[in-house]
C-alpha cells in the first residue's frame, strides 16, 4: 500500500498535497482499494466553499457509494476535469491523476490537526 510522506491524512482516507496557499485533495491508495471500482465522482464546482470534516461531494465505486470529507476549509479553485469522463484515474493512480479538487485554505492552520503519514499508516493498522 502506497502511503506519500509528503502528505497529510485524514481518517476518513483522503489526503492533502500543499502547494503554497492551497490544498490539492483526493483519496488514500487504501480507501480506493476499499471502495473498487470507481464509477462516479460528484464534485463540487469552482468558486464553491467547503468546511473542514464536512462533506464536499460523493464517490460512486461498483461496491458502494461513500461520502468525501473535506481535510481543509476554504473556496474550490480547481476541480480535476479528467474525472467527469475517467473516474478510474482514482483507482489507478490515487496521488497524481486522481486528484479531485484544489482549495485555496481559509486556515492553513488546519493542516495540523491532520495525521503526517506514519500516523496515517499507525491508524491502518500497518505497524503491529
Amino acid at each position: 500500500m502506497n502511503v506519500p510522506k509528503d502528505l497529510r491524512y485524514t481518517k476518513e482516507h483522503e489526503w492533502v498535497r500543499v502547494r503554497g496557499d492551497e490544498a490539492e485533495i483526493g483519496i488514500t491508495d487504501f480507501a480506493q482499494g476499499e471502495l473498487g471500482d470507481v464509477v462516479f465522482v460528484e464534485l463540487p464546482s469552482a468558486g464553491a466553499r467547503v468546511a473542514q470534516m464536512k462533506g464536499f461531494g460523493t464517490i460512486d465505486a461498483v461496491k458502494t457509494v461513500s461520502d468525501l470529507f473535506a481535510p481543509v476549509s476554504g473556496e474550490v479553485v480547481a476541480v480535476n476535469p479528467e474525472l467527469k469522463d475517467n473516474p478510474a484515474l482514482i483507482n489507478q493512480s490515487p496521488y497524481e491523476k486522481g486528484w479531485m479538487i484544489r482549495i485555496r485554505m481559509a486556515s492553513p492552520a488546519e493542516l495540523e490537526s491532520l495525521l503526517t503519514a506514519d500516523a496515517y499508516e499507525k491508524a491502518l493498522g500497518a505497524h503491529a
